[in-house]
């Protein structure tokens, strides 16, 4: 294997977005285009049957919601392209966010009638902190929406990057008339049959279309549009491949994942200009080559119960460097421990094949039996590895959590601790009795814990409310249990760290006044 020549053919990917902006829509179309299936689903496919190929756990196709990241990995024109599909949803963003730690580029999914949305700035601007190439898609141009010139400006003012249009929208909803394809000089037609069954028409060195001027210039919607391309190739930015590596460019298209409409288009410009993998830094500062012989690697994410039948438990692992091989002996780097990688798979979201052998910027699933934790390094060879901790949030919300039937207290415990160890939820438990307490970011990650215990694990639980905390960690050469009280309880995380949750800000700041010498501290 040529090393090199693999590792540059990679490109790897998240798709963010608001929900419902289209992202796992577009996830489909791409797949669609990559061979990899032959009819696309939808998200909210109930009647149909045909649910979305990333959308594979139950609960997102009852409630028509991506809940969980997934990982595709297709062929297309020469390039093998790792799809990862993140959950648009807030309450899930801390998966998001360590998907985003795994990723080359992102894929920037925008609804064209509603523009810029919180969830959007919020991954955007981890996307930024990373110097994370961005690609933006305004879709949902078969309905109507707000006007091209207004959606460039405010992502332009409110994400604060400059932006490409890679092609232009000639009109809108029923008035769709297709695309002018600024970069490759050509109109990309929505209706061909309206144009004696042409997809394009070529533009001349004057961009007047080579074919079909007269009948498109009866068109409204054309003639404004060709205003508007004046307009931006005039006073617009310039094409800089250099500032897309960089993050501070975005080239951004026109379309419709629903019918598919300006998505091959797309595909075609990102493969070429998306990055191949490049260096990681570890957690001394040295950064690892995607060329260098010694094979890396991190877990950024670990799914349970992907086939139901078997109940297994899968690390993903991103290959930083080195050719990875079925069989290969690696280091944990948090236990170092040796462990031997047989079972090693790809994914097309809930279906998968064996890998004989992969590179860097391959995202590649290990069967767990528990050796893994997200986060952990692995990597072979004697010079030691690790990688930069993945990003952790504070929860802000709390239930105590029993099992409704005491006699299923081992599917209950071992549910919870597969569940937590994903990263799903984290868990708590008091400081003297060792109730447990769930905490999460968002209420919906409660429903989705509550509802795989008990459709995975068959295990029904009662869930009391505790309301909002504010939950922060001390030094264990602190801890005071006379401290607790029901204002400021004193707990102990997974790891038997010690944390209080305070009831409020008042709770806390009282408590940092009686005891000034204790440090708090959050996760992120």
């Amino acid at each position: 294997m040529d090393l090199h020549k693999e590792v540059d053919r990679r490109r790897t990917f998240a798709i963010i977005s608001h929900p419902d902006a289209g992202k796992t829509t577009i996830t489909e179309q791409l797949l669609l285009y990559s061979g990899a299936i032959r009819q696309t689903g939808t998200v909210k496919g109930k009647k149909s049957g045909k649910f979305a190929k990333s959308d594979w756990m139950e609960i997102e196709q009852q409630r028509g919601i991506s809940v969980t990241s997934s990982v595709m990995q297709v062929d297309y024109d020469g390039y093998k392209v790792n799809i990862v599909d993140t959950p648009g949803h807030e309450d899930f963003s801390e998966d998001t966010y360590r998907t985003l730690m795994a990723v080359d580029a992102a894929v920037m999914v925008i609804d064209s009638g509603k523009g810029i949305e919180p969830q959007t700035k919020k991954l955007f601007q981890v996307c930024r902190m990373r110097g994370i190439p961005i690609f933006t898609f305004m879709n949902k141009l078969d309905r109507d929406g707000r006007e091209p010139m207004e959606l460039v400006a405010e992502l332009e003012e409110i994400l604060g990057i400059d932006s490409y249009p890679m092609n232009w929208p000639m009109g809108m909803g029923k008035m769709y008339l297709g695309n002018y394809d600024i970069y490759n000089k050509r109109l990309e037609l929505n209706h061909p049959d309206d144009f004696d069954g042409l997809d394009f028409i070529g533009l001349d060195d004057q961009g007047q279309p080579e074919s079909h001027k007269e009948l498109l210039e009866q068109s409204s919607v054309y003639c404004d549009a060709l205003d508007e391309v004046e307009l931006i190739t005039e006073a617009g930015n310039p094409f800089d491949q250099a500032a897309i590596a960089a993050g501070e460019l975005t080239p951004v298209f026109f379309g419709s994942a629903l019918t598919g409409f300006g998505v091959e288009t797309f595909l075609n410009a990102f493969v070429d200009f998306a990055p191949h993998p490049t260096t990681t830094e570890t957690e001394d500062g040295k950064e690892i080559s995607p060329y260098n012989d010694q094979v890396t690697g991190f877990i950024f994410k670990i799914q349970a119960n992907m086939d139901p039948r078997h109940r297994d438990r899968i690390a993903f692992v991103r290959i930083c460097s080195g050719e990875f091989q079925e069989g290969i002996e690696v280091k944990l780097d948090r236990t170092d421990k040796k462990l031997r990688l047989n079972n090693t798979t790809r994914f097309m979201a809930d279906s998968r094949e064996e890998v004989k052998e992969s590179v860097a910027g391959d995202i590649i699933g290990l069967y767990d039996t528990g050796n893994f934790q997200i986060g952990d390094t692995i990597y072979t060879g004697k010079e030691p590895v690790s990688f930069k901790d993945l990003p952790q949030f504070t929860p802000e919300l709390f239930m105590k959590v029993t099992p409704k039937n005491v006699m299923k207290q081992k599917s209950f415990h071992k549910g919870v601790a597969q569940l937590v160890q994903e990263g799903a939820i984290q868990l708590y438990k008091t400081w003297h009795t060792e109730d447990y307490i769930l905490g999460a970011v968002g209420q919906l990650q409660f429903e989705v814990f509550q509802h795989r215990l008990l459709n995975e694990y068959n295990s029904e639980v009662v869930m009391e409310p505790m309301g909002s905390k504010i939950a922060r960690w001390i030094k264990p050469e602190d801890i005071d249990p006379s401290m607790s009280s029901s204002r400021n309880l004193l707990c102990k995380d997974r790891y038997d760290r010690p944390v209080f949750l305070f009831e409020n800000q008042f709770a806390e700041n009282w408590f940092q006044n009686k005891y000034p010498d204790v440090e708090l501290e959050s996760l992120l």
